[in-house]
């Protein structure tokens, strides 16, 4: 791969820098020294999925946060712990699901000393979309769950509507199953105690839909 190569994408994608014959760890090399969108200059890193290589259950939501960026892992800050949570209380083990994000980096806008989340665009997730593609491949998941409104309408197409098809498994050529319910971090957003206990049950009882499909 020429040093070109390396660090962007002529068609504004990452799809020139996935290997040939991808694995996990290859695709986590390549996927470091992404420069296919701009996100890279105000990323500290790329953040790429973590799980078991074949893993059944392969989870996507929308993009790193602050501690995920920091930390160079997905799913670590509080969203990340409730996500864990969830799981738990749904009867599912953390450490066979392959987690990941729709975007690799950062966006984030600066509020005083704070580094607030930015929505990524479309031209973002596009540009990032190769490497989910190859998460997909790799893992080969039997149920694909879409955490949030824009990874299922990145996965599933712009009309999907997380509120009002969550939780009801639809037909994709993604995987065998796959289910779409809210992000954690909107538990957190919840305006009182009494809205985020009632939204966490809710994405539990999703999660058990997700429990069921395992088997």
């Amino acid at each position: 791969m020429a040093q070109g190569e390396l660090f962007g994408a002529d068609d504004g994608t990452a799809a020139p820098l996935v290997p040939d014959r991808p694995t996990l760890p290859k695709l986590r090399e390549a996927a470091a020294g992404c420069k296919a969108c701009h996100l890279w200059k105000t990323g500290t890193q790329t953040v790429f999925g973590e799980g078991p290589a074949k893993a059944e259950v392969l989870f996507v939501g929308e993009q790193p946060g602050d501690k995920e960026d920091l930390a160079g892992k997905p799913f670590v800050g509080p969203a990340g712990r409730l996500l864990d949570d969830a799981l738990e209380q749904a009867g599912i083990d953390r450490s066979r699901a392959y987690v990941t994000n729709a975007v690799k980096h950062f966006k984030w806008e600066a509020r005083g000393k704070r580094r607030i989340h930015a929505k990524p665009n479309w031209t973002e997730i596009a540009a990032c979309r190769p490497w989910l593609d190859a998460e997909l491949a790799v893992v080969a998941p039997r149920v694909l769950v879409c955490l949030g409104a824009t990874a299922a309408q990145a996965l599933l197409g712009k009309q999907f509507r997380v509120t009002k098809q969550r939780g009801v498994p639809v037909d994709s050529p993604l995987a065998e199953h796959v289910v779409a319910t809210i992000h954690p971090s909107a538990i957190l957003r919840a305006r009182d105690d009494e809205s985020r206990r009632a939204e966490l049950s809710a994405f539990v009882d999703d999660l058990r839909v997700v429990a069921r499909l395992l088997g």
